[in-house]
C-alpha cells in the first residue's frame, strides 16, 4: 500500500509541478518520506532519515522536505517538534493534496500540515496512473474497521471505505491498455471490499475479481492483504472458476493460540482458520498460503507458542512476515504489560521462521520438473543476459530466452531450486498444464 501511495505521489507531482524522480537527494528539489507506523523500528527510521536530510536543508533552505504516510498521520505536529525543518506533513488520505501543500508552504513560508480523513476524495483528485511495468497495483479499498488490539492502522488510515466499482474497473482497463498484464488489488483488508455499483448496490470482492478477470490483457490477478473474517464462500469459489487468479494467497493469522487470538481481538479461532485454508485447498489443491505472525504478544506462554507451531505444521505455510511484538502508541494492547523477555521473543521468532523457511524450500524443490506460467518482467539481476519473471506462487525464475519475451507470459520448466530463486528452461509453444505438484497438498 505504501508503494502504491508513493507512485501516486509521483504522478501527482509530475502533473502539478512537472517533477521527475531522482534517486540522488543532492539533486532533489523536493524530498518526501512516505512512512509506515505498523512497527516501531520503521517509525524510528523516519527521524534518522530526517536527521540526514537536515544537512541538505541547511545547504539549500529552498529545499522542500515532506513527511507522508501513517507516521505523519499519527504524529502530526510532533514531527515538527522533533524536526522543525520539515515543510509538509500529510497523511495517507491527503496525499492528493500534496501539490497544494507544497505551494502553500512556499507562499506562507511556514510548514503545512494536513492529516484529515477525506476518504474517496483522494482517488477523485489524483491524475490517471501511468504504467511503467507489466505489473501494477491498484488500491480498491483503504482503512480497517477490525480494530485488532495491537494494530495502529485504523487510527492512521481510518475506517474501511471502498472505491466505487466502476472507478476500479476503469483504472485497471487504463493500465491494461498501457501494457499491464498483472494486477495486484490492494487494501488493508482487501477482501472486505464493498464497492458501490452504478445502481447503488454494493459489490463484494469476489464479484470485483470476476470482472477484473474479463478485462482484455489482464492475465494474472493478485491481491493483498486479506482478513480471515471476510473470506467469503463466493471468494473461495472464485479459486475454482478464475484461471487468472493466482494460486497464492496471503492470509494473516498472527497466532495459533486461541487465547492470544482473543487478546488480539482477531475474532476467529485457530480451528476456524484451518477450516478456511482447507476450503481453499478443496477448490485449488496447489494453492500456496503465506501469513503474518506476531511473536511475543503480551502474555504469550510456551504453550501459546507451541499452539502457533502446531498450526504452522497443519497448514504448511509457504512464507511469512514474522515480527517481534512491539507496542504501538494508542492501541489497546499498548496498555498491556509487555512481559515476554526479548531473548525469548527472539528465540521463538527464529524457531518459527526456520520452520516456515523449511516449508518454502520443500515447495520450491517440489516444483523441479514442473511447467510454470511465468510473467517475464525484467533481465535477471545477476546475469542481465538472462530473463527473469515470477511464478503464480510468487517465486523468481531466471532462465535463458530471447529479449522479445519481455512483458509476456511464457512456459518455463523448473530445473533447479535455489534458496531465494528458481532456475528454469524456456519451452516455446508449451502449455502450462501442471502447475505445482502434490508436494504441497500433503500438509
Amino acid at each position: 500500500m505504501n508503494e502504491y501511495d508513493s507512485l501516486r505521489m509521483r504522478d501527482a507531482l509530475r502533473a502539478s509541478h512537472h517533477l521527475e524522480v531522482t534517486m540522488d537527494p543532492q539533486d532533489a528539489d523536493v524530498l518526501i518520506l512516505n512512512t509506515c507506523s505498523v512497527r516501531e523500528k520503521a517509525q524510528e527510521k523516519v527521524f534518522s532519515q530526517l536527521g540526514r536530510w537536515r544537512e541538505l536543508k541547511d545547504q539549500r533552505p529552498e529545499l522542500i522536505i515532506g513527511v507522508g504516510g501513517c507516521v505523519a498521520s499519527q504524529e502530526g505536529q510532533q514531527i515538527l517538534d522533533r524536526a522543525p525543518y520539515v515543510d509538509v506533513i500529510f497523511g495517507p488520505q491527503t496525499l492528493h493534496r500534496l501539490p497544494a501543500l507544497i505551494d502553500e508552504t512556499i507562499r506562507v513560508r511556514k510548514p503545512s500540515i494536513d492529516i484529515d480523513f477525506p476518504e474517496i476524495e483522494k482517488f477523485d483528485d489524483l491524475p490517471p496512473p501511468r504504467a511503467e511495468k507489466v505489473s501494477a497495483t491498484v488500491s480498491v479499498m483503504e482503512g480497517c474497521s477490525k480494530y485488532c488490539s495491537f494494530c495502529v492502522v485504523p487510527y492512521t488510515r481510518g475506517n474501511e471505505f471502498s472505491r466505487p466499482f466502476d472507478d476500479v474497473i476503469e483504472e485497471i482497463v487504463s493500465l491494461a491498455e498501457q501494457g499491464v498484464r498483472e494486477i495486484t488489488l490492494l487494501g488493508q483488508n482487501v477482501n472486505g471490499y464493498r464497492g458501490r455499483l452504478h445502481n447503488g448496490e454494493a459489490a463484494d470482492f469476489a464479484l470485483l475479481l470476476r470482472y477484473v478477470s474479463e478485462i482484455d490483457g489482464i492475465g494474472r490477478i493478485r491481491y493483498t492483504t486479506s482478513h480471515p473474517l471476510d473470506f467469503s464462500a463466493s471468494l473461495i469459489e472464485a479459486y475454482a472458476d478464475l484461471g487468472s487468479l493466482v494460486g497464492h494467497v496471503h492470509l494473516p493469522v498472527q497466532s495459533g493460540s486461541d487465547r492470544i487470538l482473543a487478546a488480539m481481538k482477531r475474532q476467529y479461532t485457530a480451528a476456524e482458520y484451518i477450516d478456511l485454508t482447507d476450503c481453499l485447498r478443496d477448490q485449488r489443491p496447489d494453492i500456496c498460503i503465506s501469513s503474518d505472525f506476531i511473536v511475543g504478544f503480551p502474555g504469550e506462554t510456551d504453550e501459546d507458542f507451541a499452539a502457533t507451531m502446531q498450526l504452522i505444521e497443519r497448514v504448511g505455510f509457504d512464507q511469512s512476515f514474522s515480527f517481534l511484538y512491539s507496542a504501538r502508541p494508542g492501541t489497546p494492547a499498548s496498555d498491556l504489560t509487555d512481559d515476554v523477555p526479548q531473548q525469548i521473543k527472539q528465540q521463538r521468532l527464529a524457531v518459527l521462521q526456520n520452520r516456515i523457511d523449511e516449508f518454502a524450500q520443500e515447495i520450491s524443490h517440489g516444483m523441479i520438473g514442473t511447467l510454470q506460467k511465468v510473467l517475464v518482467d525484467r533481465p535477471a539481476k545477476k546475469d542481465p543476459s538472462q530473463l527473469s519473471g515470477r511464478t503464480e506462487n510468487n517465486r523468481v525464475v531466471n532462465f535463458d530466452g530471447p529479449q522479445g519475451l519481455m512483458g509476456r507470459f511464457v512456459d518455463v520448466e523448473i530445473t533447479e531450486a535455489l534458496p531465494n530463486s528458481l532456475r528454469g528452461r524456456y519451452l516455446p509453444g508449451e502449455r502450462s498444464a501442471n502447475r505445482l505438484q502434490a508436494s504441497i497438498t500433503a500438509y
